[in-house]
């Protein structure tokens, strides 16, 4: 039998990040909407033939977004709040840029939906809003048009779409709480997803794959019910059509609903076979498959660039064959996650890049992997391809350093805590720092503007000298501190003109880390980052970020604020290796780290930022997991970092766009003097979790998205700034925007703080300071 390959999704932005350009020149007005669709039905068909091309047998579609796939969904089921229809667009993705991005200007002012990270990802999606009564049903016709525009290419696609019950647990009301879901609700989502079935059916579809990640997170009472009650609905509608129904699950088990799933009749089940391996195993292995249910088999790693252990992989398709002959060959999750090809990455030796393979690469991988099962045991014994992969496998791929070790093995108990306790250090560092009440400060970068990125492409080539080049930063610093200054910020930042990146520039200082040209991937709508690879083991080669920090305290009587990135950050935002465990890497990074801390303390810096802004990203999805496998090394890795410094050293983090209620006692137990984190798309929702666990921590709740182009007005941060007094004590807050100011303009960002700082000073005022 031959044995099919599955992809379910595979990057859209390009390889040379074509839609990324084609949309922020949208934006700015030098690209038509004509011109902007243009290049997005290119990248489609080039995806499309690629897939083809490689012999991959199910290839996806509607995979491809101009911003987020989840907000696509949104506009599909007309879950669009009357805010942004009241905006009058007629076009399909200026409506869909509103609501991702926020609108001011004629039409109205309008801010953007939440925007939450996508599970353990990098990857963010925009929170659908479902308002009361709302007129949920099939409206747009995107997955339609594009499974057409395949197949009129010659390509039959298998169409995808964010299952109904993953839709309805992301969603929220407009006051941010959890949607309930309705019998009126979810009879409306179930037609609309049954209507969506018969379509396909009635255009041709072989295949479709609907999404449902969010049946590995724990059940909550009545959830499989919900789940029941929807695909109840739903399936029959597909009945007599020859259309078969994937339900697609990635980032972890479904042993706890395996049954439930097995007997609704779906014609494929997607198994992650990397993330949930152990558990999906043996909930197959216990309870069989029925004959008409095809396994996916999730081998190959969509968010690795490592390339996959042949042996291993087969090894697993087989151990389902052992239960179920149909299974197919598939990616264990959207290839959204990886790099596009590794294709001109010529700046790695050979040796080296032999070891990575990205999206393009991953294609290949499933196809050989099907064609390997496919043989009998002697065949693959002679089988060229499996040796050679093999061959990556055997022997030690990096030597270990001993130095690293040495000093890991030397730590105890008392480099993990930070003497005297919190509130003595409090009491101390308000003395040494005389800060206004209510100060405010911003999270460190500012915008990095076209001339920057030119100066720093010069030095790149070669057509300037570093002194050149850090005389153009000396330059810039001496600007944004001045501007800080005239605004009246109280704590001041150096503006972050040298980083290309918060993770790259730093393992570019550090021992054991590569990194690659073009391996850009997809953060949030045209946000890429291209995250460096830990190649071996970590140390500091030298100080990172001293001499800046130094140079922009020296141009200024008021405090400067050093700014890091956090070792938890640092690992889930680069490549990890998988030789070691990410405890044991995250430990060599936050001794690498803390060398810095104190570096900069003695080179008089006294307030320290060390961001941990990807610290909830990797929690794990099961609540029985998050300690023992997470937390309890995640949490002491960051007081390792600043445990050593003086009580009077303020050490700041900042966290941004991910769920923080739930782990709010864990962030306190991180042992720093202040937090600052992303609330505004959240409204503010974290404070109530902040007031109900008698937060310790100084804390800066963010008072407007930098995500959004427009500039809050001075009331409405007043505003913002009268919600956080009424959950906090007055003593404890400080005032920020949510994130970074990097990617925005600034025209828009100096209007905004200055907003900022006026807002708080007329809070002052109402309170006597």
């Amino acid at each position: 039998m031959t044995v099919l390959t599955s992809v379910s999704g595979f990057p859209r932005i390009g390889q040379n990040r074509e839609l990324k350009k084609a949309i922020e020149g949208f934006w700015k007005g030098t690209v038509s909407l004509d011109e902007m669709r243009g290049v997005a039905r290119s990248l489609r068909v080039r995806h499309w033939q690629l897939q083809a091309s490689a012999g991959i047998d199910l290839i996806p579609s509607n995979d491809f977004s101009y911003y987020d796939q989840v907000l696509d969904t949104a506009l599909l089921l007309n879950a669009v709040p009357k805010r942004y229809r009241d905006l009058g667009f007629d076009d399909y993705e200026e409506t869909l840029f509103a609501m991702a991005r926020g609108y001011q200007g004629e039409r109205g002012d309008v801010t953007a939906l939440p925007m939450k990270k996508w599970f353990t990802t990098n990857y963010h999606y925009l929170v659908p809003e479902l308002e009361p009564g709302a007129d949920i049903r099939l409206a747009g016709t995107k997955p339609f048009d594009y499974y057409l525009e395949a197949k009129s290419i010659g390509i039959q696609t298998k169409p995808v779409l964010i299952g109904p019950y993953t839709f309805l647990k992301l969603a929220r009301t407009p006051d941010a709480a959890e949607v309930e879901p309705t019998a009126e609700l979810v009879g409306r989502l179930a037609d609309a997803y049954g209507e969506a079935l018969e379509k396909f059916a009635d255009l041709g579809a072989d295949w479709v794959q609907l999404d449902e990640p969010f049946l590995v997170l724990d059940k909550e009472p009545g959830d499989i019910a919900l789940f029941e009650s929807l695909y109840n609905r739903i399936l029959p509608r597909r009945d007599g059509t020859g259309l078969k129904v994937l339900l697609n699950t990635y980032f972890g088990h479904v042993a706890d609903v395996y049954t439930s799933l097995t007997a609704l009749g779906f014609d494929g089940l997607g198994l992650d076979l990397n993330e949930g391996r152990e558990e999906n195993l043996a909930a197959v292995s216990e309870f069989g498959a029925p004959e008409s249910l095809t396994l996916f088999a999730g081998v190959v790693n969509g968010r690795n660039i490592w390339r996959n252990d042949y042996a291993e992989s087969i090894g697993l398709v087989e151990a389902l064959q052992q239960v179920n002959g149909n299974v197919a060959v598939a990616t264990a999750s959207s290839l959204l996650h990886v790099p596009f090809s590794a294709e001109g990455e010529d700046g790695l030796d050979p040796s080296v890049l032999k070891h990575f393979a990205f999206a393009v690469e991953k294609l290949t991988e499933l196809r050989d992997i099907a064609d390997l099962v496919e043989l009998d045991d002697g065949e693959k014994a002679a089988n060229a391809v499996l040796a050679a992969n093999q061959a990556l496998f055997d022997g030690t791929r990096v030597a270990a350093d001993a130095d690293v070790a040495a000093r890991i093995a030397a730590l105890d108990d008392a480099d993990f805590v930070r003497r005297p306790a919190r509130a003595e250090r409090q009491r101390l560092q308000r003395e040494a720092l005389g800060l206004p009440l209510l100060p405010t400060t911003t999270i460190g970068s500012f915008p990095q503007t076209k001339e920057v990125r030119a100066e720093r492409a010069k030095l790149r080539k070669g057509e300037i000298t570093r002194a050149e080049y850090d005389d153009f930063i000396r330059g810039q610093i001496d600007d944004v501190v001045k501007k800080q200054e005239e605004i009246g910020l109280d704590v001041l930042v150096h503006g972050e003109f040298e980083r290309n990146d918060m993770v790259e520039y730093f393992g570019q200082h550090l021992n054991g880390f590569l990194f690659t040209k073009n391996a850009w991937v997809q953060s949030y709508g045209t946000r890429c980052v291209k995250p460096p690879i830990v190649w071996g083991d970590v140390s500091r080669a030298e100080p990172i970020t001293v001499d800046w920090s130094s140079y922009a305290q020296s141009r200024t009587d008021h405090v400067m604020k050093g700014m890091l990135t956090g070792p938890v950050t640092i690992l889930n935002w680069s490549w990890p290796r998988e030789d070691i465990t990410h405890e044991e890497q995250t430990k060599q990074l936050a001794l690498a780290i803390r060398d810095e801390v104190l570096d900069l303390e003695k080179a008089g810096i006294r307030v320290i930022q060390i961001d941990e802004a990807a610290l909830r990203e990797k929690l794990p999805l099961r609540r029985s997991d998050w300690h023992k496998k997470y937390l309890d090394w995640a949490v002491p890795a960051f007081r390792l970092v600043h445990s050593a410094v003086q009580p009077t050293t303020q050490i700041h983090t900042h966290m941004c766009y991910s769920e923080f209620n739930d782990i709010i006692r864990d962030i306190d137990a991180m042992d720093a003097d202040v937090i600052s984190f992303e609330a505004s798309r959240g409204d503010l929702v974290v404070l109530d979790a902040i007031h109900d666990a008698n937060f310790e921590t100084e804390a800066g709740p963010g008072v407007y998205d930098i995500h959004s182009p427009r500039v809050p007005s001075e009331e409405e941060i007043e505003g913002r700034i009268g919600e956080i007094l009424a959950k906090m004590d007055v003593t404890k807050v400080w005032i920020n925007p949510d994130c970074g100011l990097k990617t925005r303009g600034n025209e828009e960002t100096w209007a905004s703080l200055e907003n900022l700082v006026a807002a708080t000073k007329a809070v002052r005022a109402k309170l006597g300071e």
